[in-house]
Parts: structure tokens; sequence; C-alpha cells
């Protein structure tokens, strides 16, 4: 009996350990092998598809994609800003950190306006739908602060639906709480995400914006200039920021590009031009959005 007892412990050993190995556990519940590097087709997979099946859900069927900086803030809260700096450096006028601080303070100030003008952007797409549950064309954004909050905000103002796509980045980004709940989505990958920003894109209009802006912008570019995806119209917002930061026409000039590729491109100066450039881009080209 002794030796069938000791049989009976080292059994109940033996299951103990295949039960409690990794291997045993049910593939979507082990971490370690979901976050492996052999399984990051499945994460790409499913970091597509949860988006793509809850708009489905929604009714999404083409979006209108803003992209710009998260570091254009509104007016008022630009102003306060700045009157902060200056009335710190009324004691210390001779701070190099605060001179440098009153010049990006001012700047702010100087480029809120493009908040403004994004939020009208929101309004004019958000109204453009037959009710305010109508998600048949939604706005989409990045989903973070800055000129993406202020598109939300637009169609929010409106009582739209409009969409935001979050990013998983190594600092905390939080979405702006402007945007529809259920049409609030994050990302590991960028690139999944930027798959989604032309799944069904039907416009992109670019705000004033940094690293994050251009990348996206000329993603999009390429895109359309090797007929990889079809053309949309791309309307820069903000002529002078643009025409002073990309210059277009010496690509063209160093046969970089071909001369019809500057095409892609209109520039406007507020909401309502650049309203109007994509109603107009899509009657020319036979390709209606409503």
């Amino acid at each position: 009996m002794k030796k069938k007892s000791n049989n009976y412990s080292e059994t109940l050993q033996q299951i103990k350990a295949i039960i409690n190995d990794a291997s045993y556990e049910i593939a979507e519940e082990d971490k370690n092998f979901i976050y492996s590097d052999e399984a990051r087709g499945v994460r790409l997979q499913l970091d597509y598809l949860k988006a793509e099946v809850k708009m489905q859900k929604q009714g999404v069927d083409h979006t209108i994609v803003v992209f710009g900086s998260a570091r254009i803030v509104e007016f008022d809260v630009a102003l306060k800003a700045l009157k902060k700096i200056e009335q710190e450096l009324e004691s210390s006028p001779q701070s190099e950190a605060l001179l440098f601080a009153l010049k990006k303070a001012e700047s702010s100030v100087r480029k809120s306006h493009y908040y403004d003008e994004a939020r009208k952007f929101g309004q004019l797409v958000g109204k453009s739908g037959k009710c305010p549950e109508d998600a048949h064309v939604t706005l989409m954004t990045g989903g973070g602060p800055g000129i993406m909050e202020a598109a939300n905000r637009g169609a929010s103002d409106v009582g739209a639906k409009s969409i935001g796509l979050n990013i998983e980045l190594s600092h905390e980004q939080f979405p702006n709480p402007y945007i529809t709940p259920e049409l609030c989505f994050q990302f590991r990958y960028f690139a999944m995400r930027k798959l989604h920003f032309m799944q069904r894109a039907k416009a992109l209009v670019v705000f004033p914006g940094g690293f994050g802006t251009m990348d996206e912008l000329f993603e999009v570019l390429t895109l359309i200039q090797t007929k990889k995806t079809p053309p949309i119209p791309i309307i820069l917002l903000g002529k002078e920021y643009w025409n002073r930061m990309i210059d277009f026409e010496f690509l063209e000039e160093e046969d970089a590009i071909e001369p019809h590729d500057l095409d892609i491109i209109t520039y406007v100066d507020n909401a309502e031009e650049a309203w109007h450039a994509i109603i107009q881009w899509h009657k020319k080209n036979k390709t209606p959005l409503f």
C-alpha cells in the first residue's frame, strides 16, 4: 500500500507540473507567447481586426482624416501660458530658460488659430451627415490632443460621431474627450494605425505639425504617387507654414518627382476652403461622398 501511495503522490506532482507549465496554458492567455517575436503576425492581425469589426458595426463607410500637431492649443490656453511667462520674466528678465519659453509661448499663440480652424472643420464634416447618428462619412483623427482634439471637438459640437486612432507609446497618451467612445481605438503598431487611416479615407486634411504629421503625410503621398491606393484629395491647411516647411517645387525642379505629382496637393488657409476643395474634387472625379 505504501508503494501505491508513493506512486499516487508522484503522479499528482507530475500532473501539477504539467498543468502549471506555460505550454499547457491556452494560447490567448499565455502572455509570454502572445508577446513573443514568433506571435507578431497574430498581434498584427488582431491590431487590425478589432478596429475593423467595430467600425463596420458602427456603419462607418467613408472617413475624412485630419492630421496635425498635438502641441497646438486653443487661443485662451496659449495666451494664459504666455502671460504667466511674461510675469515670471519681470523678476528674472535675463533668464535664458524663460526667454526660450517666451519664444515658444509666442509661437503657440500665433498657431492657436489652427485649433479654431480644425474645430470648424470638424463641425463641417459632422454637419454633412443626414442626422447626428449617421456615420456614413465620419471624421477620423489620431485621437490625441491639439489639432486632433480640435477636430473631434468640432464633430462633437454638432452631435456627430467621430473616430480616434490612438497609439501605444513609451510615454502616456490619453485620448481626447471628444471622440465617440465606441469609435476610440488604441493600436500597438503604427503600420496598422496607418492602414486604418487610409482604409476608408475619402480626403486627408493636414494641419501644421512635426515629425509625426510629416510621416503620415508622406506615407499617403507615396501611396498615391505609386498607385498603391486610389487618389484622394490631399489638403494642406496653412499655405505659409507648408511652403516654408517643404519646397515641393524644388523636388520637381530636381526631377525627384514628376510635375503632375504636384497636382496631388491642394493648399488652403481655412476650414471652409478645405471642405469646399474636398467637395469639388469629388464632383470633378465623379466620386460623390454622399
